[in-house]
């Protein structure tokens, strides 16, 4: 869930409060008491932290379709094969207090998830093809002396949209398969400028300029706009709205589509965890000259801490995209999953995902023809540092 930092990633404004929690640590003195500045060692590789994050899985679909693709999923696509979904390696560093600079670099590679979420024009090819490499996110930081501290970012950097997250070091979800909502609702990322301002202690508020949606270039005239309103109003709750507004579609600057994002966490008890996405979208002239094309969802989230080293996790969702503008078909779709988790060390984790897909159409491939239902067991390891 959100709750293991990545919120703090697409939304810096709210780790300000926490400066000094998050400040570098400092370098040890010389045990010989020499000045390692005078001797030539520049003094920055203190403040630069290096973290990675592997992620590898198996699936396996019941509906054995004969082109070995599980349909409609975002980085499980694969049936019956192993896969080093990904491989991440962040260098960063931190910028929380006025005044300070820094920056991030997220660099992945894998057969998985790099080859979704790369944007068009960087590492993507005109023809849509991509490779097993991606910047995820590369971007730079100022937190400019007004207030608390108004933090600007200038790069590539993961939407703030969505309550699942593009796993990494410092976040991943408790199921090991995304949801239609992650995958067809809401962008992967964005290329431009944010603005982040903490209010109080209890709320953020957070501006963008982008190019759009997954693109490096933009592929028209005129930028996306984006903002967020993020609310904390106790350590057990959190709450996310996020709107983005403009054209997407090349070589069109007046067609604006339009998003709307909901993601809420509850900490009930120590054990017990809720969450809730809603997405609100809407393509103009999508369908058809004067017919717009709009989608809509909603997913649930459960996580209970049975033990400090075991976990499960239940998902639900429907997704409406009865325009197909998202999925390239005009259907419904839902789905169902349990995930148990095992913590074998403190960065070692072990998941498996239980999970039924369905439509009110026949779009799930089999062995011979289409269904209106999958289901696909997924084994997963997670490994961070």
């Amino acid at each position: 869930m959100v709750s293991r930092g990545m919120r703090a990633t697409i939304l810096p404004g709210l780790a300000l409060a926490a400066a000094c929690a998050c400040a570098p640590r400092p370098c040890l003195a010389d045990p010989a008491g020499a000045d390692s500045t005078r001797a030539g060692a520049p003094a920055w590789p203190g403040d630069v932290s290096v973290n990675g994050f592997l992620s590898a899985g198996y699936s396996y679909n019941f509906n054995t379709p004969p082109s070995g693709t599980n349909q409609f999923r975002v980085f499980d696509f694969d049936d019956r094969t192993f896969k080093l979904d990904v491989f991440e390696m962040v260098v960063q560093k931190k910028a929380s207090k006025p005044r300070e600079a820094g920056f991030r670099v997220d660099v992945t590679l894998g057969s998985s998830i790099p080859r979704v979420t790369v944007s068009s024009g960087l590492f993507r090819d005109p023809s849509g093809q991509a490779e097993d490499i991606d910047l995820q996110q590369a971007y730079a930081s100022w937190v400019a002396p007004a207030g608390p501290g108004l933090r600007v970012d200038a790069g590539k950097f993961v939407t703030p949209c969505g309550y699942e997250v593009i796993e990494g070091y410092d976040g991943w979800n408790d199921n090991a398969t995304r949801s239609f909502l992650f995958g067809y609702a809401i962008p992967f990322t964005h290329v431009g400028l944010r603005a982040t301002y903490p209010v109080s202690p209890y709320l953020a508020l957070m501006g963008m300029v982008v190019n759009g949606w997954d693109v490096a270039r933009d592929n028209n005239r005129s930028p996306s706009i984006g903002g967020q309103v993020a609310l904390t109003p106790s350590p057990e709750a959190s709450l996310f709205l996020t709107s983005i507004w403009g054209p997407e579609r090349p070589g069109n600057n007046d067609d604006m589509r339009t998003l709307v994002d909901l993601a809420a966490t509850w900490h009930a008890t120590r054990e017990l965890a809720l969450g809730v996405n809603l997405d609100w979208g809407s393509d103009a002239n999508a369908v058809a000259p004067g017919q717009d094309g709009s989608w809509s969802g909603i997913a649930g989230y459960l996580r209970i801490d049975v033990t400090p080293s075991f976990a499960l996790t239940a998902r639900g969702e429907t997704f409406d995209d009865g325009d197909g503008v998202r999925t390239g078909v005009a259907q419904t779709l839902s789905e169902y999953t349990v995930t148990p988790e095992v913590r074998v060390t403190s960065h070692l984790r072990v998941r498996a995902d239980a999970r039924v897909d369905r439509s009110n159409h026949p779009v799930f491939e089999k062995t011979q023809g289409f269904a209106k239902s999958q289901t696909t067991l997924l084994a997963n390891v997670l490994y961070s540092f």
